[in-house]
C-alpha cells in the first residue's frame, strides 16, 4: 500500500534530498520542492481519501507549529517524528498523533539504548511507538543513521535486529538515505531484507520514482511493505506518479 508524507523544513512542507541534510553547511539542504500548500491542506486531502498510517516529520527545529497544524487536520490519521523524546511523547499524541516516531533518542554515542526505549514505551505504551530504522550503507551493511541521518550507529538492519526490536514497537518505518529524493528507483536488496525479516508492519521510504515502484514493493513483500512516495508524487511537484494513482492503487486494494 501507499503510504503519504509531509516532510517539515523550516516551517514549511518540502522534499529534500535525504543525505544533504546536514548540521554543519551554511547552504542547507537540497531541496527538490518547496510547498505553497499549509500542512494541514495536505493532512486535510489524505484524510478525505483514507490514506491512513502517513508520517508528518519535522526535519529540524521551527517545525513545531507546522506540525502541530498538520495532526489538528486529522486528529489520529497520521504519525509524528522528529526530536520525539520520553518528555514531549504524550504530548504529540494528546496533539493529534496516531504514533509517536522515534530514532535519535533511543541511541546514545552510536549504541542503542534500552533504557531510553523501555522508559519511552512506559509513556506512551509500544502500540502507539515506531521505530525509524532509517540506514545507509557503510562496508556493505545497511546501518541505521541518527540526528537527521547524519550520523552512523554500530546498529544493523538485519533480521536480527528486526526481529528483537518487533515486540518494542507497533510499527517500522525505514528510508533508504542514500536514495532518499533522488528519485531514481528504491533500493531493492533492503525492500526484499524487509520483507523477509520485518515480523509487524514496515514502510519503506526513499528513492521509488513510478507506479510500478508501488507495484513492485507491493509484490515483492505480499503487501507486508508498504511504500512513501515523495519527490517523485505530482502533489510535490514530480512527474514519476500522479497523486490519483497511488489513491487508486490502494483502493484496489481493499
Amino acid at each position: 500500500m501507499f503510504r503519504p508524507c509531509i516532510d517539515l523544513h523550516n516551517g514549511k512542507v518540502k522534499q529534500i534530498v535525504g543525505g544533504t541534510i546536514d548540521d554543519s553547511s551554511s547552504s542547507g539542504p537540497k531541496e527538490n520542492f518547496v510547498s505553497e500548500h499549509s500542512p494541514s491542506w495536505f493532512a486535510e486531502l489524505y484524510q478525505k481519501d483514507q490514506l491512513t498510517g502517513g508520517h508528518v516529520i519535522k526535519l529540524g527545529p521551527n517545525n513545531d507549529e507546522a506540525a502541530k497544524d498538520a495532526l489538528s487536520a486529522w486528529p489520529g490519521g497520521l504519525q509524528i517524528g522528529g526530536g520525539i523524546t520520553s518528555e514531549n511523547a504524550e504530548s504529540w499524541l494528546e496533539a493529534g498523533a496516531s504514533h509517536v516516531i522515534v530514532t535519535s533518542y533511543v541511541f546514545r554515542d552510536g549504541h542503542l539504548d534500552m533504557h531510553r526505549l523501555d522508559d519511552l514505551i512506559s509513556k506512551v505504551s509500544k502500540d502507539r511507538l515506531v521505530l525509524d530504522l532509517s540506514c545507509r550503507i557503510r562496508d556493505g551493511r545497511y546501518l541505521v543513521c541518527t540526528d537527521r541521518w547524519q550520523k552512523f550507529t554500530d546498529l544493523e538492519v538485519n533480521e536480527k535486529t528486526l526481529t528483537e526490536l518487533a515486540s518494542h514497537c507497533d510499527e517500522f518505518l525505514v528510508h533508504a538515505v542514500d536514495v532518499e529524493g533522488l528519485c531514481q528507483g528504491i533500493d531493492l536488496p533492503l525492500v526484499e531484507l524487509l520483507s523477509k525479516a520485518s515480523p509487524i508492519p514496515c514502510t519503506y521510504a526513499g528513492g521509488a520514482r513510478s507506479l510500478e515502484d508501488l507495484k513492485q514493493v507491493s509484490a515483492i513483500s505480499g503487501g507486508k511493505v508498504d511504500l512513501t512516495i515523495g519527490s517523485a508524487l505530482d502533489i510535490f511537484g514530480g512527474n514519476g506518479v500522479t497523486y490519483s494513482e497511488v489513491v487508486a492503487f490502494n483502493r484496489s486494494k481493499l
